[in-house]
Order: structure tokens, then C-alpha cells, then sequence
């Protein structure tokens, strides 16, 4: 002890409460830097000196320094036994086999910087913010363009169906085998421009980019790409390109709908009299897209081997096989009526159908493995498609409304001046920035090979509640517009066809509560997986291991939290300069503060976390929105700061940190931690005192309102990719061309306006002061002549649709004949 006092004894003249207070800053350092355990102990050594601790006291902490910082005599006296008190309280989640499969499949991405406490932000800029490829972009703009050209929504809601023309035209340009590589006689396009053509599509017709993006989706071509037999692929893969075979696979069934393991649609493995092996299939499924029409069925169903013909057992579980839908035994039922939204939508049943063996996909390897193939299949579909649709839709909302403010006229004003107006036009413009953003992040990843599952999950859930907000404000701007059914409406089939989206492929309540922090919990967390795996197998290394990393990152991510609060998170540094600086801290303070609390409710519930779905929510809107904000400034890094977007940009970014601290409120003003719950109900206090983001001001509203209402190249790019008709007799057109006619009418209308504020002609609405202005030489007989002509067109664009009562009436009894008669046509063209 001498030789210490000797070495380091200037520390003995340092004031005590100094000595004290430097102690307290170099802990919160270490602590908040994430030191390891043996610079700690130095540390240690220190402070006792300078305390001039007594001999026992040395003793007694470099005892402790070796339990903790000697991994064979931690583990034997400390983690051993933490792991038999852990399995006796029964402490760890309930696993199904489903639910390890789902949490297996797929890998970690950017999410897992997010959950980390401490994110990279140099990896997250440097994923990809993709292009698309000339071939890509040339099929977007042309063979997209000419389907949509084909294709009105009315037209498809009266008569249940396309015409004929738009049919054969996605047959031939191969509108079914976007996915489908080269050598099989597909596109072999990218995710970003999958995700580009059906978003387009989605902005002209629901059912159209429901349609298209289904067999291009979770389907046998998907399938049999990543884990068919050569033989299969050979045969179905160019017939799907040709759109020859109409795919559609079941899941869903009356019984299991999100818990597949309830399936009860079976199958089993026989030897034939030829020697050869067959399954026989019997299953009840429902809300199968595409299966009225469909000429291979993809099915899901457990599989029994009872006398074990295929070596691997019993009890085989799910598997997935291909099934031509005219097997004897398969049944296409009478079609759902999903809210009178026209897709070929069915229920399918099978009785004692045989095929044989090798319908499997996969083959016989394939046997067993269903679930994992879906699950893998769907983390990539779930962040296409359904996201692709609604960010269609909410680039035609924005666009259309951002014209219809501009025309629409109240109390001698645009209504698009209205603070009223201006507040849901924000959101609009706002919420599609960042979908944009979100979007391009996503299929960047993917194209490069990742498979996030919690990512695609946060993009499916986000989007689809997104879109449903998006169209009720659309609805609420337009008003008498948007109820009004018929061709010149163009919110009405989108806002009748929301529940859909919201329902399928995961409904969102159980994507929400259960996949993005309940399956985020366990496979993004840095150590939790392999905590549970240790335990699992009663691996002491692997728990010691990860168990005491773990408690140095609940350590290293409280510090973060607590520092990062009261600096409001200027001690984060940031990767970029400029207007991204202070939202990237401001993502450094949120994952460092979710992290933490991500800790305290797996501490605190246990096993009994995925029971407390509302807190489970809550968290899963915080790792929602710090997804949507690292995608959001990558995109306006990536784009180059464009000042003109900028409103945009801080507008989209101080909501979602507003959406996160109304999470965190949610959070701290809920949890459950034993003894400590009063503390975190303060921290709740401190939240609120001291928020991570607020609403977005009515400033920065005003001027995203003013910008949708702007014609220019920013409103062009802000609504780049949908489809925006030039036909003037068009719904879309029409408000395009009355908008452009108003803009370029504003210098007569100033002088009008000036006019009449000097007196020179009484006050009147602009149509009646058109011809006194003109007597009276204020404007030109060619401005008048312009005046008159945007006013005519402003006057038809607010028209709304009107039948006789013989239309209303009669209409929809023609339409079912030709519908009938359309899908006998469609259904003998797949008649091979």
C-alpha cells in the first residue's frame, strides 16, 4: 500500500469535495463512453488511494476486481448462478417454433444501429439511396405510362374489372414477371423500381397495383427464385414471366390468420401404386388474392409423414408447394366482396387433392421448411409493395390537393390562404417527403442483398397508417369533392379501399405490438438473442459473455440518456454540417434514451414483455420514427441539401421527433419497474419539461401549404413518379390544367384586385368584374380573354359528378352483365 501512497500521493493533496466532485465526472465519462471493465478498475485503485482507504479496503476491491474482470471466476461464482436463478423464475420468453423461425429469418440492417443506444451514422449515409437503371426507368415511363393510359379507376370500380385491352397489355409487357430473372424470360428489375412501377400504378388505380403487385410479391415466383428445384423454375418461372400462369398463394385461413401455427390445412406423404411418393392435401383458406383467376395455387399446410418415406420424421411441419388450380379436388370459391373494392379476391378449398412429391417447393428439402421461406419472403414483400401503393396514393393527394386549394375559392379567398386548409396540407406534403424517403432507403437495402425484418414491418405498418391520415385529410380539403362518387372524384375508391391495406399481409395492431419491438426486442438488440440462446442451451460461456456486455450497455446507454437530455443533445457529434446537424443529435439522444428504457421494460416484464402490447407499441412508434428520421436525412444528404426542399425536410423531421416524444410520454408514464417506478414517473416530468421535438410551427406549415399550391419543379419532384394524365377531360388533368391557366392568369387577377382596393370598379367576384375592368382599360381585351378562360376552367374543375336516376339506377346491372361476360373471356384465356 505504501508503494500506491508513494506513486500517487499528490492526490492526497486535493481538496476532498474536489477530489469527490472529479470522481463523479470521470464516471459519468467512462460511463458514458461505454469504458471497459479493467480501466474501471484502475480507476478505482485511484480514487481508494486518494482516499487513503485502509488496507482491508484494498483487499476487499481487488477481490471484487478479480470476480469481475476474471472470466472462469465469474462465470463459476457469478453467472452460473444467475442462470438457474433465471430459468427458476422462469424469466425468459415462451418461444414457439413459429416464432423462432420468424425471428431467425431475415437479417439486421440499419435497425440495428438504432437499437444500439449509439448509433453509426457514417453507415447509415453510406447505405444506398438507389436510381433507377435506363432499362428501368425507360419501362416506368413508358410501359407504366401506357398501362395507366388504359386504365380508369371508375371504370374498374362500376364494372369490377379491366378491360380487356389493359389485361393483355400486362401479359404481353410482362407486368407479372417484374422479379423474375432475365434468363427465364423476365425484367429481373430491382426492388426500387418494383417499389417505383407499383407506386405509380397505385396513384392511377388501387386494384391496378393490387393486381400487378401480387404475383410479384410473397407468391410461387418469389418462391421458387430463392428456393425452387431447377426443374421447377424451368417450368413455372417463364410461364409466370408470360403471364401463361396466373399465380396466387393461401395462407390465410378462418383459424389463422397472424398465428399460422393455428394452421390446420394439412397434408400427407404417401407411396402411390406406382411406387412413386404423392402428398394428399386438404385445406380451407380465404381472402386469397388472385385465386378466382389463378391457374397455380402456392400453398401453405403442416405436413405428416406417418411412415416416414422422406427420412426426416413425423411431424414435418409447414410446407409450401405448388398446386395447379385444376387438380381434381381444388376448389376456387365464390369471390369476397372486400368493401366493393374490385380485385379477384376468393376463398379456396381442397379435398383429398393429390400431386406429386416434387410439388413441394424445393423439392424434398424443401419439406419442413415452409414457415422459414415465408418468413424471408415476406420481411422483403412487407417493404415493397403495400408501402410502394401507398405512397402512390400520397403523391396524387399531395399534387391533387395542392392544386384544388389553389382553385377551390371561399369568402372571395383560395382556400388553400385558410390557416384551416394550410394545417392538413402540411401533414400531406410533409408525410410524403419522408415516405419518398423512406421508400428509397428501404429498396436500397434490399437490392443489396439485406432481408430486415423489422424494417419491412415498420414500412408496411407506417405507410398504410400514413396513407389512411393522408386520405382523410384529402377528404376533409375537398369536401363535397371527395364524397361525391364518380369519374371526377379521386379520394372516394382510395378512402373506401384503406381498411384493406391496413388488414392484409400482417394486420397492423399485431404488426405494431408484436413484430416491430417485440420481434425488434430480441433480434436487433446487441445481446438479447444471444442471451437467450446461451440460456436456451445452458451455455455458461456464451451467458457470461453476453450477460455482463449487456449490463455494460445498459450502463454505457443511462449516461448517454441522461447526458444527451441535458445538453438536448449537443454533445452527440454529427456526420454533416448544415440544416441535418441538429436532427442527427437529436437521433443520437433518441436511440441512447430508447436503449435504456428498452432495457428497463426487458428487466422489468421478462417473458411477460410480449403480453404488454400497449407499451410494446409505444415502443415500436419510437423505432418506427427514428427509422423514418435516419432515412429522411439520408435522402436530403443524399439529394444534396436542396434549399427549396428544405421546408420539406425540417417539417418532416420535427414531427417525427414530436411523434417520438409522445411515445416516450407514453412510455414513462406507463412502465412498471419494480421499486423504481416512481423514479421514471419523474423522468416522465423531466420529458415533457424538456421534449425531444415539438409539432412542427404553423410557420413552417404555412410555407409546405404554399409550396404544394406552387407550380414548378419542385412540386414536380416532391410528386415524381405518379401518373398525372395531360387530357384535360381526365379528373387529375382537369385540375392540372386549371391550375396552370390560374397561374399564369395572376397579373390580371392583381390588377383586378388592385382596382377594386383603389375603387376604380366595385367589389364583385372575378368573373362579374372581368368586363368592367376591361371598359374601364385596367386589363387588356387578351387578359380579359385569359381571365375568362381560367375562370371557366375554374368553374368545371369544382364540378362534381350527377346521374338521372335511370344512370344510378340501371348502371350497375349493365356493368354486371359486361363484368361476367369479361371474366369468362379471362378465365378461357388461361385455359391451356
Amino acid at each position: 500500500m505504501e508503494a500506491i501512497t508513494e506513486l500517487f500521493g499528490f492526490l492526497f493533496e486535493i481538496p476532498l469535495w474536489t477530489s469527490v466532485g472529479a470522481a463523479i465526472i470521470l464516471a459519468i465519462g467512462f460511463a458514458y463512453t461505454g469504458a471497459p471493465l479493467w480501466l474501471w478498475a484502475i480507476a478505482g485503485y485511484l480514487g481508494l488511494a486518494g482516499l487513503e482507504a485502509p488496507n482491508w479496503l484494498f483487499i476487499t476491491y481487488s477481490a471484487l476486481v478479480l470476480l469481475f474482470n476474471v472470466k472462469p471466476i465469474r462465470r463459476t461464482l457469478l453467472s452460473a448462478p444467475i442462470m438457474k436463478l433465471l430459468d427458476v423464475l422462469n424469466f425468459l420468453p415462451t418461444i414457439s417454433e413459429t416464432e423462432q423461425t420468424a425471428i431467425d429469418a431475415g437479417t439486421v440492417w440499419v435497425e440495428g444501429e438504432l437499437f444500439s443506444g449509439k448509433p453509426n451514422f457514417k453507415r447509415i449515409l453510406d447505405e444506398p439511396y438507389p436510381e433507377l437503371t435506363k432499362d428501368e426507368q425507360d419501362f416506368l415511363d413508358n410501359q407504366v405510362e401506357a398501362l395507366c393510359s388504359m386504365v380508369n379507376d371508375w371504370d374498374v370500380f362500376v364494372k369490377k374489372d379491366f378491360n380487356e385491352d389493359a389485361w393483355d397489355y400486362m401479359r404481353k409487357e410482362g407486368f407479372f414477371g417484374l422479379i423474375v430473372p432475365k434468363k427465364y424470360g423476365g425484367h429481373e428489375f430491382s426492388a426500387t423500381a418494383h417499389s417505383a412501377i407499383v407506386a405509380k400504378l397505385g396513384s392511377r388505380s388501387g386494384p391496378l397495383a393490387t393486381t400487378v403487385m401480387v404475383p410479384n410479391s410473397l407468391g410461387p415466383a418469389e418462391l421458387l427464385m430463392h428456393y425452387g428445384t431447377e426443374k421447377q423454375k424451368d417450368y413455372y418461372l417463364p410461364r409466370l414471366a408470360a403471364g401463361v400462369e396466373m399465380p396466387c398463394f393461401a395462407l390465410t385461413e378462418p383459424n389463422a390468420g397472424s398465428d399460422a401455427g393455428g394452421m390446420t390445412s394439412h397434408g400427407e406423404v404417401f407411396k402411390g401404386e406406382d411406387g412413386e411418393l404423392y402428398l394428399k392435401l386438404n385445406w380451407n383458406k380465404r381472402y386469397i388474392t388472385l385465386a378466382a383467376i389463378s391457374t397455380v395455387l402456392g400453398l401453405a399446410f403442416k405436413l405428416n409423414d406417418p411412415e416416414n418415406l422422406l427420412g426426416k420424421g413425423e411431424d414435418l411441419g409447414i410446407t409450401c408447394a405448388l398446386i395447379p388450380s385444376d387438380t381434381k379436388g381444388v376448389v376456387l370459391g365464390k369471390r369476397h366482396d372486400p368493401l366493393g373494392v374490385p380485385f379477384y379476391n376468393c376463398p379456396t378449398h381442397g379435398h383429398n387433392v393429390i400431386v406429386p412429391i416434387d410439388s413441394i417447393i424445393g423439392g424434398i428439402e424443401g419439406a419442413g421448411n415452409g414457415w422459414r421461406m415465408l418468413m424471408e419472403s415476406l420481411a422483403v414483400g412487407r417493404g415493397i409493395s403495400l408501402p410502394a401503393q401507398s405512397l402512390g396514393g400520397a403523391k396524387m393527394a399531395t399534387r391533387v390537393v395542392g392544386a384544388y386549394a389553389m382553385i377551390r375559392k371561399q369568402f372571395g379567398l383560395n382556400i388553400g390562404k385558410f390557416e384551416g386548409i394550410e394545417e392538413p396540407m402540411a401533414r400531406i406534403g410533409g408525410y410524403t417527403y419522408f415516405m419518398e424517403a423512406a421508400r428509397k432507403y428501404t429498396t436500397g437495402g434490399l437490392d443489396k442483398g439485406a432481408k430486415p425484418a423489422v424494417v419491412t414491418a415498420i414500412m408496411k405498418y407506417n405507410f398504410t397508417e400514413l396513407m389512411r391520415e393522408i386520405i382523410n385529410d384529402g377528404m376533409d380539403i375537398v369536401g363535397g369533392a371527395g364524397i361525391s362518387r364518380g369519374p371526377r372524384n379521386i379520394f372516394a375508391n382510395g378512402y373506401i379501399s384503406l381498411p384493406i391495406a391496413i388488414t392484409v399481409e400482417g394486420a397492423n395492431i399485431l404488426t405494431r405490438t408484436l413484430m416491430i419491438f417485440g420481434q425488434g426486442a430480441i433480434r436487433c438488440h446487441p445481446y438479447a438473442l444471444n442471451e437467450i440462446k446461451a440460456l436456451t442451451e445452458g451455455d455458461a460461456k456464451g451467458f457470461d459473455d453476453n450477460f455482463w456486455a449487456h449490463i455494460g450497455h445498459v450502463g454505457r446507454n443511462k449516461a448517454r440518456a441522461f447526458m444527451l437530455s441535458i445538453t438536448r443533445g449537443r454533445l452527440a457529434g454529427s456526420p454533416v454540417s448544415g440544416p441535418a446537424s441538429k436532427y442527427f443529435k437529436k437521433l443520437a439522444w433518441t436511440s441512447a434514451s430508447f436503449a435504456f428504457y428498452a432495457d428497463i421494460a426487458l428487466g422489468s416484464y421478462g417473458g411477460a414483455l410480449k403480453m404488454k402490447e400497449k407499451i410494446a407499441g409505444r415502443y415500436a412508434d419510437v423505432l418506427s420514427h427514428m427509422y423514418l428520421a435516419a432515412a429522411t436525412l439520408r435522402r436530403f444528404e443524399a439529394e444534396g441539401r436542396r434549399k427549396e426542399d428544405e421546408i420539406y425536410f425540417k417539417w418532416a423531421m420535427d414531427y417525427i421527433f414530436f411523434r417520438i416524444q409522445q411515445a416516450f410520454e407514453g412510455i414513462l408514464k406507463e412502465i412498471k419497474v419494480p421499486g423504481l417506478t416512481w423514479v421514471f414517473r419523474l423522468a416522465g416530468v423531466w420529458s415533457r419539461l424538456n421534449p425531444i421535438g415539438t409539432y412542427p410551427s404553423d410557420e413552417l406549415g404555412h410555407k409546405v401549404a404554399s409550396a404544394m399550391q406552387t407550380i414548378g419543379e419542385q412540386r414536380d419532384r416532391i410528386t415524381e413518379g405518379s401518373y398525372v394524365p395531360s387530357d384535360p377531360a381526365e379528373a387529375v388533368g382537369r385540375y392540372e390544367h386549371t391550375l396552370k391557366l390560374i397561374t399564369e392568369a395572376a397579373p390580371v387577377y392583381k390588377k383586378i384586385y388592385v382596382a377594386m382596393k383603389k375603387r376604380e370598379i366595385l367589389k364583385d367576384s372575378v368573373p362579374n368584374l372581368i368586363d368592367p375592368a376591361l371598359e374601364k382599360g385596367i386589363i387588356t381585351k387578351e387578359e380579359a380573354d385569359q381571365a375568362r378562360k381560367a375562370e371557366e376552367a375554374r368553374y368545371d374543375a369544382i364540378q362534381v359528378d350527377e346521374f338521372t336516376l335511370e344512370e344510378y339506377m340501371n348502371e350497375t346491372q349493365v356493368h354486371q352483365k359486361e363484368r361476367v361476360y369479361n371474366q369468362r373471356r379471362c378465365l378461357n384465356k388461361f385455359d391451356f
